[in-house]
């Protein structure tokens, strides 16, 4: 988090990042082998709610993320890619908290999951997200560099009791912090 902050030009404190990331959860996901994978749903179509995901997934391969919308290759635009996965590497997924954080600049990854019909999948995502009393806004600093904030002030409670009223529908979450004019 220090590392990304930074990279907007933006030193947090030791305290920021613990109520950013102070909540800790790890999930562990098994997919079953399907005959047909597509009549069927690892996870939907979502973005994680919070600060950063990190990722251990196995070598069977099943996660995909949406290329965003806002890229140059029209071509790509809202494609669906398979992320392969690589030996000991760790995956880690931008989430709803930092694009708020940073004003919009970190965009949360919007991803799914597929089964395969041909081995089960493992995976296993530890979610670093804020406490559930803690405020999410944009920073001042990337407020005031970008003309006013995109993201409205939330309490991450009420944000997660949004979130997961809008459970695997894509980043529709996000509509709920955001500032109309934007």
């Amino acid at each position: 988090m220090e590392v990304l902050l930074e990279n907007l030009g933006v030193k947090p404190d030791d305290t920021k990042i613990d109520a950013l990331t102070g909540s800790k959860m790890v999930n562990m996901n098994f997919y079953p082998t399907c005959p047909d994978p597509e009549l069927t749903v690892g996870v939907g179509r979502h973005s994680d709610l919070g600060a950063l995901t990190v990722l251990l997934q196995d070598g069977i391969g099943g996660l995909y993320v949406k290329v965003e919308e806002d890229i140059e290759d029209v071509a790509k635009k809202g494609e669906w890619v398979e992320i392969p996965p690589i030996d000991g590497a760790l995956v880690i997924n931008v989430g709803d908290t930092l694009q708020m954080l940073s004003n919009g600049k970190y965009k949360s990854a919007e991803h799914r999951v597929r089964t395969t019909s041909t081995k089960s999948r493992v995976s296993i995502p530890l979610f670093t997200m804020p406490k559930p009393t803690e405020k999410i806004e944009p920073l001042p600093q990337l407020a005031e560099r970008d003309g006013g904030a995109r993201f409205r002030e939330v309490v991450f409670k009420d944000y997660m009791n949004n979130f997961f009223s809008n459970a695997h529908d894509g980043k529709k979450s996000l509509h709920f912090a955001q500032v109309n004019n934007h």
